[in-house]
């Protein structure tokens, strides 16, 4: 972990509208899927956003002791998801759930030729939230999504049955 860094757009220290409970959330910089009418489209640019290492965002999340979880955000996650399955091992190791939101859908993130790094990070993850915001297909009944296509799936239990199993 020594030295390792994040690039982030932006961090949220109390979030309850992020996934269950009191949530330390992460946005992280940089995505390539351009959605139409993208929620957090200041999250684009790859370059933008700023470095934070692994061992500064640990010390935030470790002053609230009230937290269930991170949330993990973006822009796209999996463009960073080596270091990101970083931070989320040692979140999980604090007893913390982790969720992340995702533009990609559980079959690309695990297809045979998928980044095995995509792989270390859905490991880690308890909750995925994923697919593109599809504008024709909002709603504000769901919780946690922008559209009916996206999904919010329990991570470690499609992982174990190799099937995707719906959280919610």
């Amino acid at each position: 972990m020594d030295g390792l860094k994040l690039r982030v757009c932006d961090l949220i220290q109390d979030s309850i509208v992020d996934g269950i409970g009191l949530r330390f959330v992460v946005f992280l910089q940089g995505c390539e899927l351009n959605c139409p009418d993208c929620h957090n489209p200041q999250t684009h640019d790859l370059n933008g956003g700023y470095l934070i290492t692994i061992e500064e965002l640990l010390e935030q999340i470790d002053k609230n002791p009230l937290l269930r979880g991170v949330t993990i955000s973006g822009g796209e996650p999996f463009l960073q998801a080596e270091n990101a399955a970083v931070l989320a091992r040692f979140v999980r190791e604090r007893g913390l759930d982790v969720w992340c939101w995702t533009g990609k859908t559980w079959e690309e993130l695990t297809k045979p030729d998928a980044p095995p790094e995509w792989g270390l990070l859905l490991e880690q993850a308890d909750i995925l939230v994923d697919g593109p915001y599809v504008t024709e297909k909002r709603t504000l009944a769901l919780p946690w999504r922008g559209s009916s296509n996206q999904r919010v799936i329990d991570a470690q239990a499609s992982l174990e049955s190799g099937k995707v199993v719906k959280f919610l």
